[in-house]
């Protein structure tokens, strides 16, 4: 089991990925931000059946953070991040540092409409997927990958990476993976690791309360009663607040009045200093 190489430069990479497409390889790309755990892994494990090599980008993005958000104390381990990542036989690892990829100077930035504008994140972190599409789209471009994968625990996200690949005209598949979660169906995240025991226990009611409101959504009750339960059943599960549940189209995020075509439903919701996002099908 060999630890996959490290580079840090953009040049680096490249010349790298320049030798893999000579010897006529598909390149699979997962961005990360580091602080591995099994559904991290399963991305790798899920995209190397569409490609010949995989990299992943490990970079804890500034752009996406708050000033009173957790930049500083996002965990960071590349060490260990690497060891895992060998594991299931990842070819090469982008680790830039913050000057690679926001040199002095720096003035650009992408701004994104279409489902970034759903009024889920995006009306409790309004700077977040400008700063994510930012990214995405220099490590989309810096390594020009035949497919990418990105988790559908951040569902949001997905959709607007998705547009943003089409809109921007970069000829690279965009594909979504199964959310990996725990026992007790929370589902896997790195924050998961600020949960004290007793938010851990309440934590893992979220997912419970989702699939509580999908059954209720199959009975023909209607959606916003279902998402105004759901919300009350967070808050009596111990959720100190939820900033939504939301039955929305699967594809482009829109509201909907009822269920006739594929939907997902969402939901964000805060314990302790901790917040917790999940989404499942419809």
């Amino acid at each position: 089991m060999n630890t996959p190489r490290i580079v840090t430069s953009i040049a680096e990479l490249r010349a790298a990925l320049d030798g893999w497409r000579k010897d006529g390889a598909r390149i699979g790309l997962v961005p990360t931000m580091g602080a591995l755990h099994d559904g991290h892994l399963s991305l790798v494990r899920g995209i190397q059946s569409h490609c010949q090599k995989t990299l992943a980008s490990i970079f804890v993005n500034p752009t996406q953070f708050a000033p009173h958000e957790d930049f500083d104390r996002y965990p960071r381990d590349l060490s260990g991040d690497a060891a895992k990542l060998a594991t299931v036989g990842l070819d090469l690892i982008f680790a830039p540092e913050r000057a690679e990829m926001y040199p002095e100077g720096f003035a650009t930035a992408l701004t994104v409409g279409g489902p970034a504008l759903a009024g889920l994140e995006d009306a409790f972190r309004p700077h977040f997927f400008g700063g994510v599409a930012t990214v995405v789209s220099k490590l989309l471009i810096a390594a020009l990958p035949d497919v990418a994968v990105f988790g559908e625990k951040d569902y949001q996200q997905l959709a607007v990476i998705r547009r943003m690949t089409v809109d921007l005209g970069l000829p690279i598949e965009v594909l979504g993976a199964p959310i990996v979660r725990e026992p007790d169906g929370l589902a896997m995240s790195s924050r998961n690791a600020y949960l004290s025991a007793d938010e851990r226990a309440v934590a893992g009611r979220l997912n419970l309360v989702l699939k509580d409101a999908i059954a209720r959504l199959k009975h023909g009750d209607p959606i916003a009663e279902v998402e105004a339960f759901a919300s009350t059943d967070l808050r009596e599960a111990g959720f100190e607040k939820v900033d939504y549940v939301a039955v929305r189209d699967a594809e482009t995020l829109a509201h909907i009045r009822a269920v006739e075509r594929p939907a997902r439903i969402l939901a964000a919701a805060k314990i302790g200093g901790t917040r917790l996002i999940d989404n499942m099908t419809v």
